[in-house]
């Protein structure tokens, strides 16, 4: 069935023409936090990844730009094509917040050249903000409201211990090794290049062992459990695209 459906309905020989939306007219906006392991698209490539029709979803969705399958969060999925448009091409300058876990603790300096752009295969990344993640996130087997750190970061620099954000553990668990700390650092792109953060944080010296995205626009992951997903309410799709 269409959309659309063409009525016709005549009165003293006057004729008039007007479409009705049927039950098929739907239109949605998805977040769903991607686990690690899972692919960006509906079928399989062949790989022990999983696809994202083992996570039942309305029909006639699909993600909206990707995540690589060993990246985790925020994934929206729409049965509206123009969102593509809208939250992926750059000169929109559409925000995406990237928590990355990186070998190592980068410098000031070492942020610095991140935020004014690397040249990685040939392009030069687009400026963007890059800093320490402070309070540092902790693992947690309880989804915790990711926005929380930004809303500590927004006050006065300073945060007790319990507005410490726990993330979900990841299955599998990160490599570790003793003789190399890691930390947390946030990113805020426009531009959405094949892994881009890794490369980016490996052009540096500091290779990413853990990625979330955690915001796009002004809407957040919050605490959605990995796996999960839910419809946005209409105040939400507005924050998406603020």
């Amino acid at each position: 069935m269409n959309d659309e459906t063409l009525f016709c309905v005549s009165v003293n020989n006057f004729t008039s023409s007007f479409f009705i939306l049927t039950s098929s007219f739907y239109r949605v906006l998805i977040a769903f936090n991607k686990p690690y392991g899972v692919l960006s698209q509906f079928t399989g490539d062949g790989s022990p990844n999983r696809a994202l029709a083992e996570f039942g979803f309305p029909k006639n969705v699909y993600a909206i730009g990707r995540l690589d399958a060993d990246s985790e969060g925020l994934l929206l999925l729409s049965d509206e094509s123009h969102w593509n448009e809208k939250l992926l091409h750059p000169r929109h300058a559409h925000e995406r917040e990237y928590w990355a876990q990186v070998e190592k603790i980068p410098t000031r300096e070492a942020l610095d050249r991140l935020q004014r752009g690397l040249v990685i295969q040939g392009h030069k990344t687009l400026p963007c903000r890059a800093w320490l993640l402070e309070p540092q996130p902790g693992i947690s087997d309880v989804a915790a409201d990711v926005s929380r750190l930004h809303q500590a970061n927004s006050q006065s620099g300073l945060a007790s211990a319990a507005a410490i954000i726990k993330i979900p553990p990841r299955i599998p668990p990160i490599r570790f090794r003793k003789s190399v700390p890691d930390c947390w650092i946030g990113l805020e792109l426009v531009e959405g290049k094949n892994r881009q953060v890794r490369r980016m944080t490996a052009a540096i010296g500091h290779p990413t062992l853990r990625l979330l995205r955690v915001r796009i626009g002004n809407f957040w992951l919050g605490d959605l459990s990995p796996g999960k997903w839910r419809e946005l309410t209409p105040t939400e799709i507005k924050s998406v695209h603020h």
